[in-house]
């Protein structure tokens, strides 16, 4: 029987930067104890939203050393440690576990495109040199490959691979990775805007961009799919797509980089290629921050 890393949601948290692009730690800390007073579930440190793939080595054990000191077993830490180069992704786990985080979140090989076969034997390896729990991540729009639900069925035979999140949008592919998995191997919805729909499938949870914002709502949308209660978990899912819709109207993480630092958390200073958020689109999330009762001071910005 695998152990569950968490149930709920987790926040795959932003990694603030000062406007010289060096990291701004004390920023970080505080939102880190923001989200687990806010009753966050888990925190996933150096992932796609903590732009983990244009941070530095030194830059990126860091991030995951500092996560983990700072929550200090408050919630579990998920260190984001995949790569396109199955050897690099290797050397990050076994950093990443050393360190204490207490999983690690593994995305799909991009650019290299892989096959079902590639995928399962860089998994494996992957998985083979850690001692935490792994998290495979399907993101096929980022990474231009997409793990199928019999290849995911394999991969959970491994002892170390105990769940994946799921952010292909495909609906019909999720509930063919439930139906050839066992109930101990979790599911996430990697989608702010299908949060219920997976769970009701038998998914445990979210990894979330809109919890950077509201980590409080977010985890009791999911406590509610994992009592049963999808009828108010809905309301809430359709209540929150305008703000969801305005976080990603702009590829991940320009938005929610520019909500968190008007919230007052570091700068909103990105990693190019990643440019900051075009007017329109920024009068618009403000527009639904406000509307939800996030606050922020615009001159933050």
């Amino acid at each position: 029987m695998k152990k569950k890393v968490f149930e709920g949601a987790a926040t795959a948290i932003i990694t603030p930067f000062f406007e010289n692009g060096e990291i701004d730690f004390e920023g970080f800390g505080r939102l880190i104890d923001c989200q687990i007073e806010s009753g966050i579930d888990a925190i996933v440190a150096a992932g796609t939203t903590g732009e983990g793939s244009t941070l530095t080595d030194e830059e990126h054990q860091a991030v995951i050393k500092f996560c983990v000191e700072h929550t200090a077993h408050r919630v579990p830490v998920i260190a984001g440690t995949g790569s396109n180069d199955t050897d690099y992704a290797k050397e990050l786990t076994v950093a990443a576990c050393e360190m204490g985080a207490d999983a690690v979140l593994l995305v799909t090989p991009y650019y290299n495109k892989a096959t079902q076969a590639g995928l399962i034997k860089s998994f494996s390896d992957i998985a083979d040199v850690s001692n935490k729990p792994c998290i495979l991540y399907n993101v096929p729009s980022r990474t231009g490959c997409n793990i199928l639900p019999k290849t995911v069925a394999e991969l959970a035979e491994h002892p170390n691979i105990v769940g994946i999140k799921e952010a292909s949008g495909n609906i019909s592919q999720i509930a063919e990775t439930a139906s050839l998995t066992d109930d101990d191997f979790s599911i996430y919805s990697g989608n702010d805007d299908q949060i219920v729909p997976v769970m009701s499938l038998g998914g445990s949870g979210v990894i979330s961009v809109l919890s950077n914002l509201l980590p409080k709502e977010t985890s009791r949308m999911c406590k509610l799919c994992l009592k049963g209660d999808y009828k108010t978990a809905a309301k809430m899912q359709l209540e929150y797509l305008p703000l969801i819709s305005a976080l990603f109207s702009e590829v991940n993480p320009i938005p929610v980089k520019a909500a968190v630092a008007a919230m007052g958390y570091g700068s909103n200073t990105l990693r190019l290629p990643l440019t900051q958020i075009e007017s329109i689109h920024k009068e618009n999330l403000f527009t639904q921050m406000k509307k939800y009762g996030v606050k922020f001071k615009e001159e933050n910005l």
